[in-house]
Formats: structure tokens, C-alpha cells, sequence
């Protein structure tokens, strides 16, 4: 009942209401898609809308459609996106954004499995499968009075929890999987792909680190990796990059300074930040080998740290 790849795999064999939830970036609509794609539906379209960028004045049209001349600027009639979904799977990601009067129109539909256009008098069926997700706790929600009681028992037929990054048992699948098509699509733009798998060092480097932006900043990492890896930067200096702004701060730094704590050290397993560099160097008379012994990084990334804030 906990394992997310096995609840995936019985929800695409059946056409039940599934909600999907974790945290941002987690890979809710990925597992989405993935339902869709093995499903009976698969020939049908995958319609995804992201409740929280729905515009307050047009969630009704957005939704069911309207007519034409029905407001100002209906040229012509609007299918809406629940009829766009018909015969496939309609997607609708962060519903716990969707507005109050929003969801009791949402329920209408959901309960009579038809739309009303806007400017129309006349109900029309549509058939659609229906995957939710949102990295809200709906209960707390629902008890806050932000998030309708009736239409979470709706939603929450088939619920599946994705586990953020750091919980993941198969990161280096993950890893692999995004890194391999990473290069994939280098080469069907033509341009050069990162030459070789990742290394068991590399996917080592990568664990280190909780991934508060789960999948979505793994695989900006490592696109980013892909394009300076040819120019001799290491996956570690990537991190570094992107782990410096939740390294020591500047107070702490000092506070350790004035305990005679061993910076350094400390420092090996985190990403160290302009002013760790440069104290290291000055300690060391300047000298980016030794500095970079001291610090536990490569002397590449002294000198694109040195490069870096010397432009600034």
C-alpha cells in the first residue's frame, strides 16, 4: 500500500479517480502521465491544467467552456478543458489552488459527468478520467474551510503519496534515468552530448544532498552538469554552486572562527562559500592548489570562484 510504483501500476489498469500528493517537484505529473500512458485511455488525450494559474474571471469558461456571444470577446465557442479530456485523462494539477466557488462548480460537474457552457442552457455529456494532485494537506485545508469536504471524498478514491527525493530508495535509477535522457536530447537537437554514464563517484556526490526541489532540481543539476562537464568541471562544483546560498552563513562562520572550530573540515561534505574560499586562500598565500587541498574541492573550482567574483 506504500509503494508508489506498484499503486501506479494498479491505477493505470483501472478508470477510478486517483489524487496524487507530495511535494513540489516531486514527479507528481510524471506519475500522471505514467497512469495515462498504460491505461485503456492512452489513445485519448492527456489534458493538464494547473489549478493555481486559473484566472478568477474565467475558471467557469476555462473549465466547461462557453458559448459564442456569450461575454465580451467570445468570438466563437470554447470546448473548455474537461471537454477537451473527453475520452481521455483529464489532469489537474495543485487542486487544493482551485478557489472555493470554483470547486462547487467542479463537484457539479463530476457528479452529473457533463458541462454547462457558459452562456448555454443546455448540458453535454463528457467522459473523462480524472487525476488530481496537489503537495497541500487537503484535510488541514478542508478544517481551514479553504477546501470543500464533498468534493475531497470525490477526489480521494485512489490516493498515492510520492515521497520526496531524499526518502527515495531508487535515486540512482533516477539519476541515470534523467542523465540518459539528457543526452538523448542532445542528439536529437545536434548538439553534443555529455560523453559517458554517470560514475558510481558522480551518482555518490549527487546523494549527499536532500534535494529540497526533489526531481525537478536533480535534473536542473544535471542538465547543468551536462553543459560544463566537457570544460572539466566536476558535479561537485555544480553542487557547490547550487548549494552555497544554504552553506554556513557568514555569522556562523565567525561564531566557529572564535570557538577554534576546524572550518574546514566541517566544510568538506557542504558546498563552502565565497568567503570560506577566500579565507582558505588567504591562508594559504594565495595559492589555489593548496587551497583547494585545504577545502577538499578541486583547484578548478577556485579558479572559476576566483574568475566569478572577480567579476562581480
Amino acid at each position: 500500500m506504500k509503494d508508489p510504483k506498484k499503486l501506479l501500476q494498479i491505477a493505470a489498469n483501472s478508470s477510478v479517480t486517483v489524487l496524487i500528493q507530495g511535494e513540489s517537484g516531486a514527479g507528481k505529473e510524471v506519475a500522471a502521465r505514467y497512469i495515462h500512458d498504460h491505461s485503456p485511455r492512452r489513445f485519448g488525450p492527456f489534458v493538464a491544467l494547473n489549478c493555481g494559474a486559473l484566472a478568477q474571471n474565467l475558471i467557469e469558461s476555462t473549465l466547461e467552456g462557453s458559448v459564442k456571444g456569450a461575454f465580451t470577446g467570445a468570438y466563437a465557442d470554447q470546448k473548455g478543458i474537461v471537454r477537451a479530456a473527453n475520452g481521455g485523462t483529464l489532469f489537474l494539477d495543485e487542486i487544493g489552488e482551485l478557489p472555493l466557488d470554483a470547486q462547487s462548480k467542479f463537484l457539479r460537474i463530476l457528479q452529473e459527468k457533463a458541462v454547462l457552457p457558459v452562456g448555454s442552457s443546455k448540458s453535454i455529456p463528457v467522459d473523462f478520467r480524472l487525476i488530481c494532485a496537489t503537495n497541500r494537506d487537503l484535510k488541514k485545508e478542508i478544517a481551514a474551510k479553504r477546501f470543500r469536504e464533498d468534493l475531497f471524498f470525490r477526489l480521494n478514491v485512489f490516493p498515492i503519496f510520492i515521497p520526496p527525493l531524499r526518502d527515495r530508495s531508487d535515486f540512482d535509477e533516477i539519476a541515470v534515468n534523467i542523465w540518459s535522457g539528457i543526452c538523448e536530447n542532445a542528439r536529437r537537437t545536434h548538439f553534443e552530448p555529455p560523453k559517458g554514464r554517470l560514475s558510481l563517484d558522480e551518482i555518490d556526490s549527487l546523494k549527499q544532498f536532500k534535494w529540497p526541489g526533489n526531481v525537478r532540481q536533480l535534473k536542473n543539476v544535471l542538465q547543468r552538469y551536462a553543459l560544463l562537464k566537457s570544460h572539466g568541471i566536476h558535479i561537485r562544483e555544480v553542487l557547490c554552486e547550487e548549494y552555497s546560498s544554504t552553506a554556513v552563513n557568514e555569522e556562523s562562520i565567525v561564531q566557529k572562527r572564535m570557538s577554534g572550530e576546524n572550518l574546514w573540515a566541517k566544510k568538506r561534505a557542504i558546498a563552502p562559500e565565497w568567503i570560506v574560499i577566500k579565507e582558505a586562500l588567504e591562508s594559504c598565500d594565495w595559492n589555489k592548489s593548496r587551497a583547494a587541498h585545504k577545502l577538499g574541492i578541486s583547484r578548478g573550482s577556485i579558479t572559476y570562484q576566483i574568475q566569478k567574483h572577480s567579476t562581480c
